[in-house]
This record gives C-alpha cells, sequence and structure tokens, in this order.
C-alpha cells in the first residue's frame, strides 16, 4: 500500500475537519430532508453520522476499538457547536497519541502504517465534505490537499473486497468511471462509489 505524503498526518485531519466543519456550519437543519450522494441517507443522516464519527474516531486516537455496529443517533439541530467540540476532542486525542511514523498492529486489520488511522479519518471528512455540499446545492471546490491526500489513501487502501451493494452491508459502491480532468473531489467521490455530474 503507497504512503500518503510526508505531510503531517493531524494536520492533514485539522483542514479536512475544518472544512467539514465549515460545510455542516453552512447546512440549515430545515435542508434535514434532502437526498445526498451517500448511500440512502438525507442530510439529517449524514450529519448525524459525521457526529458519530468524530466520537468513534476519537476512541480510535485513545487507543481503544470503535463500535461501529453502535446505533447513530439522529440529530436534528446543534449541528455546528456539536461538530466544533467534537472535533477539538479529536485533534487533541490525536496530539497526545505521539509519534505516528513507523507501523502499528491495528486491532482486526493486521500491521499498518502508525498514521494510517489517521489518514483514513481525513479521507472519510473530505468524502463527507463533498456529499454535504453537493446535496445542500454549495460549492463542491474544496481544499486540494487534502482531497488529494484523501484520494491517494484511498487508492491505496478501498480493496474491490469492501465494495458491494448496500443492501449486502457494503459501505462503498463500486469506483465510478471518470475523466482524468475532472474536477479532483469528483474524482474522489467517484472512487468511493459517488456519481459527480461530471461523470
Amino acid at each position: 500500500m503507497p504512503d500518503t505524503d510526508t505531510t503531517d498526518p493531524v494536520e492533514l485531519l485539522a483542514r479536512a475537519l475544518h472544512q467539514a466543519g465549515a460545510v455542516v456550519a453552512a447546512t440549515d437543519p430545515a435542508q434535514g430532508g434532502l437526498p445526498t450522494p451517500c448511500r440512502s441517507w438525507d442530510v439529517t443522516d449524514l450529519v448525524s453520522h459525521l457526529l458519530a464519527d468524530l466520537r468513534q474516531f476519537t476512541v480510535r486516537a485513545n487507543g481503544g476499538t470503535p463500535d461501529w455496529k453502535a446505533p447513530t443517533e439522529r440529530v436534528i439541530e446543534g449541528w455546528a457547536h456539536a461538530f466544533e467540540a467534537g472535533a477539538e476532542e479529536l485533534l487533541a486525542a490525536w496530539r497526545r497519541a505521539g509519534d505516528l511514523s513507523g507501523v502499528r498492529e491495528v486491532p482486526g486489520m493486521g500491521e499498518l502504517p502508525a498514521r494510517f488511522p489517521v489518514d483514513q479519518q481525513t479521507a472519510e471528512l473530505a468524502v463527507h465534505s463533498w456529499d454535504l455540499a453537493t446535496a445542500t446545492g454549495r460549492s463542491t471546490d474544496l481544499d486540494e490537499t487534502v482531497g488529494a491526500a484523501a484520494l491517494e489513501w484511498g487508492r491505496g487502501a478501498l480493496q474491490p473486497k469492501f465494495r458491494g451493494a448496500e443492501s449486502d452491508g457494503h459501505a462503498f459502491g463500486p469506483e465510478v468511471p471518470i475523466g482524468p480532468d475532472a474536477p479532483l473531489y469528483d474524482r474522489l467521490a467517484a472512487w468511493f462509489g459517488r456519481r459527480p455530474a461530471t461523470a
């Protein structure tokens, strides 16, 4: 699996969190029923998922094993404040984690680069920023440094065995063909199984 570039992974995550937080803050709860490109979720489902992600990501940053089967609370208001608070906790946890060079044993995944969970979180936040911006009609001209890192990580980590139908329990659909000159975040979304307008 190719390494993500040498940019500090926690600082990349901070940029991804800032970006996602800005998109969440710009989203009116009145838009909560709008459909999103992300599986069968509406905007409220997607924002609720992001808030749950922050909690689970913090468990991982603190050395624990997230419970991905735990039900997600549907949050209908107070999104911006909740996201900001969760982002601060997550960054603080990763900054306490210390050195992220070398490799580590990751529960259930074997030996991986120590920075792998941070890069995974950056990628998920980048994709969901595109999802939410697309759903609410906002610009998807997002942070290129974050987007490029997320796409590089995804191309190494998102293997065919992780793709499939949502009804079969898969989080990612098949890669959507898209031109190499399409906008960066459209290429990122297409790799993660979304269908951008440019595809």
